[in-house]
């Protein structure tokens, strides 16, 4: 039987504009948390995402890389007021030109933004528990869904890496009054193991209805899925693909479901109940 996820705010409208780089700190390893001043921004859910592409108005036309890069809201989801353009941050990765482009962007810079785009977490239920696992830059999609529930729910966080120096934003995660572990695959820093190990343990441990949300690699969100099948727990996942549009236009970044057929991530995903997914046509 297909998991339905629960009834979601409806989607704010996006726009299209052109932001001002207000901080892009690196750690050394690749790793950049993007601080964008965003006019009229309507604000966002958590799981949604936005299009990037470095370069603003007053530079030559940039076709090299052509398409911008999708990134997911990761602070900065309250909608801008009359006090002017709100701050919005992303966290990246170099991993090829775009986002290298991305990184290198600074103070006074501007980036274009489109956004927020796609659909987000089913709101977290009061009386239930929450477990939240992120790994590598799929954290940015669950710090605010875990910010927004820890006052209501009981909330447990795990983040995954392959060592210290690629964990991102676990001191925002630590700050929070949750539950939270750090796996890192080399042990550099917390359980020495793969983000999934303990996963089903963690899940049985408390008699309160529990999901799981899980943002990250594929096969990670796979072994999610799984686990929270035996564990009898339900699951959401955020979806990472590559996309050229975020509007549905492309079809670039179709999902194969269990049911038949095809979703488009960037309209009716990101997020979906893990079960609704055919992680076999997964790459």
């Amino acid at each position: 039987m297909t998991e339905s996820l629960a009834p979601q705010t409806l989607p704010r409208a996006p726009i299209r504009v052109d932001a001002g780089v207000l901080e892009n700190h690196g750690d050394g390893r690749g790793n950049y948390r993007l601080g964008l001043e965003v006019p009229d921004w309507p604000g966002a859910e958590p799981g949604q995402f936005a299009m990037l592409s470095a370069g603003g108005p007053s530079e030559a036309e940039r076709t090299d890389p052509l398409l911008p890069r999708p990134m997911a809201v990761y602070r900065g989801h309250a909608p801008g007021g009359a006090e002017g353009p709100t701050r919005v941050d992303f966290l990246l990765k170099v991993a090829g030109r775009g986002t290298r482009l991305l990184a290198d962007a600074r103070p006074g810079d501007s980036v274009r933004l489109v956004g927020p785009l796609g659909q987000g977490f089913a709101p977290i239920p009061d009386g239930s528990r929450a477990v939240l696992v992120g790994g590598g830059t799929g954290i940015a999609s669950l710090y605010e869904l875990a910010a927004r529930a820890a006052p209501r729910v009981e909330v447990e966080v795990v983040l995954g890496a392959r060592s210290a120096g690629d964990l991102m934003g676990a001191d925002d995660f630590e700050a929070l009054e949750v539950g939270f572990q750090v796996t890192t695959e080399d042990g550099s820093r917390g359980r020495a193991g793969r983000v999934t190990d303990g996963l089903e343990a963690l899940l049985g441990s408390s008699h309160v209805p529990t999901t799981l949300y899980a943002c990250g690699p594929t096969p990670m969100m796979r072994a999610c899925a799984e686990i929270a099948v035996r564990a009898g727990a339900g699951c959401q996942v955020s979806l990472e693909n590559t996309m050229a549009c975020g509007f549905g236009v492309c079809l670039g970044c179709a999902v194969p479901l269990r049911a038949g057929g095809y979703s488009l991530i960037c309209r009716s995903g990101p997020v979906y109940a893990a079960d609704q997914v055919m992680w076999e046509g997964l790459a």
